[in-house]
């Protein structure tokens, strides 16, 4: 894949989540432009072109699915060095996670979150989340 083309950079630790969003956007076909990232630092480097990504452009880049829980940078961090960027904070970013704690959710939308989302436990209500995330910020959402 051209980084140049990546509409969704899926950022997430956990494999077998990983699996369920990817079959769950190739299911409604908007699966071919996800790129995925499994730790914060990775996230970092290819948001802003370093490291492994140096030299790429992003300009197609149209949301972030970021996990809260990563290991090497937290979700929360990635977060706000996004927000934060001239360059980067236009780019919605949904937080999609399996924490429902009241300060969690706090902490995204003072950080910038455009979204605030529970995964849910069960495969069927999971693919339609993501189905729908996927549909609303590719297709229906009209980016700056």
């Amino acid at each position: 894949m051209v980084y140049e083309d990546v509409e969704i950079l899926l950022v997430e630790d956990n494999p077998h989540d990983v699996e369920l969003t990817l079959r769950a956007l190739k299911k409604h076909h908007l699966a071919n432009k996800v790129h995925v990232v499994k730790d914060g630092e990775e996230a970092l480097n290819f948001i802003f072109a370093s490291g492994p990504f140096a030299g790429e452009s992003l300009n197609s880049l149209k949301v972030i699915l970021l996990d809260l829980k990563l290991p090497k940078v937290s979700g929360l961090e990635v977060l706000q060095k996004i927000k934060e960027d001239q360059k980067t904070r236009a780019i919605p970013v949904v937080c999609l996670t399996s924490s429902s704690e009241e300060q969690d959710v706090e902490a995204c939308y003072k950080l910038g979150a455009n979204s605030f989302v529970v995964k849910p436990v069960e495969f069927d209500a999971f693919a339609k989340t993501v189905a729908d995330l996927g549909f609303y910020w590719l297709l229906v959402n009209k980016p700056v």
